[in-house]
């Protein structure tokens, strides 16, 4: 493999790997829209998928979406069929941002997931008071997520979350379900906390600030009863956006592992990490939250953005997302984009198995986002594959191709 691997944070020489492959998946529809595609597959085996295709032209919006479908691992794609994602109501502008299906292998139900809300001006900031999570079980009716009890419905589905005052999402396509041993299912989420005066929490004055909230799913019948665990909480001092996007896995020795979006909004001179906490009780209490390390304990720079654990079904566990020589600010920059694994005794990322999927070419913008992401086994191959957007955000206008990357493994 031709590559080169870190000597330190400060000195970052991969090449990106020449095994990995990139093709188009969607194009734009044009100038001032960039369009994010995903597959994921909707059966226990097979090649049966389901592709969804969201247009971007601001921030945390989906203008439109698509699906279309197929049955032959993603070969062929039936014709596209519209999914309306916002619609003006009496009391603001309803959204909707989509998420991929996940399959319960146990019980072979397909659950879809997102989230929805309605912004009084459409500002999607204003989703910080209002997002909740929906989902449906074999294409059945909608249902929002609502912890169990009688004191929880729509307006407060869960402790301490209340509809107008806060809100709980699914943060990006990566925030995906994963299979407890004992027939639960965990979902990663992300919380808006409330203060003691009843006002959204955010102490550094960042963009937004949240809390990791995992929520365990049981079947009860053809539906679930929701439950969820202690939150993951932020020292502010460290991470000034708080603990977000939050990404799953179950190490060998029987440990979960979350890894998080962290951030250094506001104070650039912080260390801008990933983090990591650790539950050794199925998911419901976990560890106060530390930077994310390689496995020789060398801590590495990442930018404010998603990334995603990947379990294998050859009993690896392997993590995507971005990794930068220098500290970023904020968000950016958003490249290089890696794959690596992660050591199933520590939890913490082999320095040795990073790969570069992407990077900015020289004739790209600086402005480039490799972030928005959705990662997925390839059955057909058993590799990886990584749905991606090569992102533009220029104040003339959103550009971006959505590409499909094959990592062989």
């Amino acid at each position: 493999m031709n590559r080169r691997i870190f000597l330190s944070s400060a000195v970052f020489a991969v090449a990106q790997s020449r095994d990995i492959t990139k093709e188009v998946f969607l194009r734009s529809p044009g100038k001032g829209t960039a369009v994010m595609g995903i597959a994921h597959y909707t059966q226990k085996a097979g090649g049966a998928m389901t592709s969804v295709e969201q247009h971007w032209s601001r921030s945390d919006t989906i203008d439109i979406a698509y699906t279309r479908h197929s049955n032959d691992y993603g070969a062929t794609w039936s014709a596209s069929q519209k999914v309306i994602t916002g619609e003006k109501r009496t009391t603001g502008m309803w959204r909707k941002h989509l998420r991929p299906g996940w399959i319960d292998q146990r019980t072979g139900r397909y659950i879809n997931l997102w989230v929805e809300g309605v912004l009084p001006s459409d500002d999607p900031l204003e989703g910080m008071r209002q997002w909740n999570i929906f989902y449906s079980v074999n294409g059945g009716k909608s249902q929002q997520i609502i912890h169990k009890g009688a004191e929880y419905n729509a307006g407060h589905a869960l402790p301490e979350v209340y509809r107008g005052k806060n809100s709980v999402m699914l943060g990006d396509s990566t925030c995906t379900p994963v299979s407890a041993p004992d027939g639960s299912i965990l979902l990663p989420t992300s919380v808006a906390p409330l203060g003691h005066d009843g006002k959204l929490y955010n102490p550094a004055g960042a963009y937004t600030f949240h809390d990791a909230a995992i929520l365990h799913g049981r079947w009860k019948g053809d539906r679930l009863e929701w439950e969820t665990g202690d939150r993951i909480r932020a020292d502010p001092e460290r991470a000034t956006r708080g603990m977000d996007e939050p990404t799953l896995a179950r190490m060998a020795n029987g440990k979960w592992i979350c890894i998080l979006r962290g951030s250094n909004d506001k104070k650039p001179n912080l260390p801008s990490y990933r983090w990591i906490s650790y539950s050794n009780d199925g998911g419901w209490n976990w560890s106060k939250p530390a930077p994310w390390t390689y496995n020789d304990g060398e801590p590495f720079f990442s930018p404010s953005a998603c990334s995603q654990l990947i379990p294998h079904s050859n009993g690896r566990v392997y993590w995507a997302g971005n990794i930068t020589p220098v500290n970023p600010r904020g968000n950016r920059p958003r490249y290089p984009f890696v794959i690596g694994e992660v050591d199933q005794d520590t939890g913490l990322l082999i320095r040795s198995s990073i790969r570069v999927v992407d990077d900015k070419q020289a004739e790209d913008d600086p402005i480039l986002s490799l972030s928005n992401f959705y990662a997925r086994q390839d059955r057909k191959t058993g590799g990886i594959a990584i749905h991606m957007t090569r992102l533009f955000t220029l104040e003339s206008g959103w550009l971006g191709d959505a590409y499909l990357y094959r990592i062989p493994i």
